[in-house]
């Protein structure tokens, strides 16, 4: 083959192949062009809302007595156990009381010593005085004698106030129930000795009445403000999981914890435990609400945060979480709504809540082959997150667009290929 030959073999074959990568390029523009955009969508519905706080906390019985002693000894019966149903003077415990009977049997006898005393020091006082006023004795033996019988006196109710001391110390050898409860725990065992020194050693604790109980939730800085007495409180324990429980907020104390530079406040929790299957201890995961709608008109969140590709400020048709969170309301701000529904003490007043563009499918098609997109501003209310309530602008029913169905790929290869081949990389 000549030279000139095989150079126009060569361009041929290279216009070729770039008529072949134009006819493919043009091909794939024509086809992504005309498939129209598809969208997801999420229905206007009927739901209960609720804007809750989230805390955790301990279940404590409503009234909890820890029995303890004041005095030292060994632990000669015990007539509780764990569980035990007591009543309030009930006997609980007894310590070895011989000790105590034999200090009261020495008071005893300190005491009429003192009284002989007394005596001895009264004659001999009455006697000087007699003495004194024939003037047969010294004023000094006159004054000695009474001194000596203020001192007899004195020493007299220093011995009775022993022997009262000495009486009481065996009388607390009997641990008495203070209260009407259940036995919580026993800390002791029969023939345990007890130490009371500075602290009362704990003997038993005693619920007043496990029916009536209480959560200690630790609520923080930032959610607190919401946070007032008669709100109501749903919650679970471990230990029941998915059963949710009930109560209602009793206080929320001023005196702040912290602990990490993390600041806390206690607040009480009222339960209802009827049933007797919360017991003291188990930490209870809490949700306090602090506005509620029931049968409310609402919307997904994400048809907030949708904006298509020619609405001013937009990204690109994408869809996004942003109703805000909070009795306010939801809207890409977070912020706004009507009435704070709140659950207990006084209602907040009315603010006017943010509008809010939301899109609609159309009947009509759009320039691109699409469903129209029609704008529609509403007002929002409370959101848990998840969903918003509508205020107004919207019907039950409606269809709103959440996002755009984003395609890989819109090409697919022709069935001829006028340069042969599958459609696939050819290999020269």
């Amino acid at each position: 083959m000549s030279r000139p030959l095989v150079l126009w073999t060569r361009r041929l074959f290279i216009l070729a192949a770039l008529g072949a990568g134009g006819w493919y390029g043009w091909q794939w523009y024509s086809q992504k062009n005309t498939l129209p955009p598809e969208y997801r969508t999420s229905k206007v519905e009927r739901a209960d809302i609720s804007y809750s706080v989230s805390a955790t906390g301990e279940l404590k019985a409503g009234v909890l007595v820890q029995v303890g002693s004041q005095i030292s000894g060994t632990i000669s019966k015990l007539n509780a156990d764990f569980n035990s149903q007591v009543k309030k003077g009930e006997i609980l415990a007894l310590i070895d009381p011989r000790t105590y009977q034999a200090n009261l049997a020495q008071a005893e006898g300190e005491l009429a010593n003192a009284q002989a005393e007394v005596q001895l020091a009264r004659v001999n006082a009455e006697r000087k005085k007699q003495l004194r006023a024939k003037d047969l004795a010294p004023a000094a033996d006159y004054d000695k004698a009474q001194a000596d019988l203020l001192q007899a006196e004195a020493r007299l109710k220093i011995r009775t106030a022993a022997i009262e001391k000495s009486r009481i110390d065996l009388e607390r050898c009997t641990i008495y129930s203070p209260i009407d409860g259940i036995v919580i725990s026993r800390k002791v065992d029969a023939g345990q000795t007890v130490a009371a020194s500075l602290n009362a050693p704990v003997l038993f604790e005693i619920a007043n009445d496990l029916a009536r109980m209480e959560i200690h939730a630790n609520v923080g800085e930032s959610d607190i403000g919401g946070v007032a007495e008669g709100q109501p409180v749903e919650f679970e324990v471990p230990a029941f999981k998915p059963r949710v429980f009930h109560g209602k907020v009793r206080q929320v104390r001023n005196a702040p914890t912290t602990l990490e530079n993390v600041v806390s406040y206690v607040t009480v929790i009222d339960v209802n435990n009827a049933d007797l299957k919360l017991k003291p201890g188990m930490t209870g995961e809490v949700e306090i609400i602090q506005a509620q709608e029931k049968d409310a008109l609402s919307v997904s969140n994400s048809v907030l945060g949708f904006r298509p590709k020619s609405a001013p400020g937009s990204e690109g048709g994408g869809s996004g979480e942003r109703g805000g969170r909070g009795p306010g309301g939801g809207g890409r701000e977070g912020r706004g709504g009507g009435e704070r529904g709140s659950a207990g003490g006084d209602s907040p007043a009315k603010t006017e809540a943010p509008k809010v563009t939301v899109y609609k499918l159309g009947t009509k098609k759009a320039a691109d082959g699409g469903p129209e997109l029609i704008p529609v501003e509403i007002r929002t209310g409370i959101t848990d997150s998840i969903r918003t309530v509508v205020l107004e602008g919207l019907n039950e029913g409606d269809e709103l667009v959440t996002g755009q169905i984003v395609r890989e790929s819109n090409f697919t290869p022709p069935a001829d290929n006028p340069f042969g081949g599958s459609g696939g990389r050819r290999r020269f």
